[in-house]
């Protein structure tokens, strides 16, 4: 089976540092696994990695989807297993790095997922409903269909409901592993976290109002930017003249640490991830992992 490492962990916990770091170290390449860094123009407020920050090692998959349109799980995986083969063709190390936690699930255990176009009529109709609303209808139709999906995730339940007036319903999630993953998560302290998040926010937020700007320039609605969450959700509101910017900022740091919670409190339930505190750790899990 392949091999491939996955740097995970909570929001603002060093992911893409370790990740470029690691792809020195072992000849590697890094492939994205974070949702909202795989659309364009959404760089300053989903806290993608620069130029200079990937110090000349490649990644894939950032930047390659319009920010119109949804970009699902499945399209994800087949773009995923693409670089990787790649990546292994070139007798290099993938390096899969992100926080969505979907992503390293249906990875490492090899989800088959239903081929089912965008059906954009639909869509923007459910667009107009609240996420309350849209679970309600999944609820109707298919109760278990709610299983295995972000709640909090209005593009994922409207994508569900797609799947779920073309097939019928959702059947049990078929699984055949392609993949022999390593999955090292980053450690720290939670005080340390909450500092890193609150740093690396004060940090971006002039840049994150201009990104909004910008975003609406090419013709993104403020209902479909907010929708992003986090950052795009609280600035948002505030370049739309909804909050002030102090409201903005405390809203957006206090919905940033319940995410990081969750984040690591999901990482917890999966068994194969392997927590790390330092580099030299993760080089070491990864030298035994590429000697068996």
């Amino acid at each position: 089976m392949k091999k491939a490492v996955f740097i995970t962990g909570s929001t603002s916990s060093g992911k893409s540092e370790l990740a470029v770091y690691l792809a020195k170290k072992f000849n590697g390449e890094v492939i994205n696994a974070d949702s909202r860094q795989v659309y364009k123009f959404l760089d300053y407020g989903s806290g993608k990695v620069t130029s200079k920050e990937m110090k000349g090692i490649n990644h894939h998959l950032f930047s390659i989807a319009s920010p119109k349109k949804n970009y699902f799980l499945a399209r994800w995986l087949k773009d995923a297993y693409k670089a990787l083969n790649k990546i292994i063709k070139k007798r290099k190390l993938p390096i899969f790095c992100g926080g969505t936690i979907l992503y390293l699930k249906a990875l490492k255990e090899g989800w088959i997922l239903p081929s089912v176009k965008p059906d954009y009529r639909l869509r923007r109709k459910l667009e107009k409903l609240s996420k309350e609303e849209l679970i309600e209808k999944i609820k109707e139709i298919n109760p278990s269909a709610l299983e295995n999906i972000d709640l909090n995730n209005k593009r994922r339940l409207i994508r569900r409901l797609e799947i779920i007036r073309q097939l019928g319903k959702i059947e049990p999630i078929k699984k055949n592993p392609q993949v022999n993953l390593l999955i090292l998560a980053i450690s720290l302290p939670w005080e340390e976290l909450e500092k890193r998040i609150k740093e690396r926010l004060e940090k971006r937020i002039p840049f994150i109002i201009k990104e909004i700007k910008k975003l609406r320039k090419i013709g993104l609605s403020f209902k479909r930017i907010i929708s992003f969450g986090l950052e795009y959700e609280w600035f948002g509101k505030f370049v739309l003249g909804e909050i002030s910017l102090k409201e903005a900022t405390e809203g957006c740091l206090k919905e940033t640490r319940k995410f990081a919670k969750k984040q690591i409190r999901e990482l917890k339930k999966i068994n194969e991830v392997t927590w790390i505190k330092e580099k030299i750790e993760a080089e070491e899990k990864i030298d035994r992992f590429l000697l068996t």
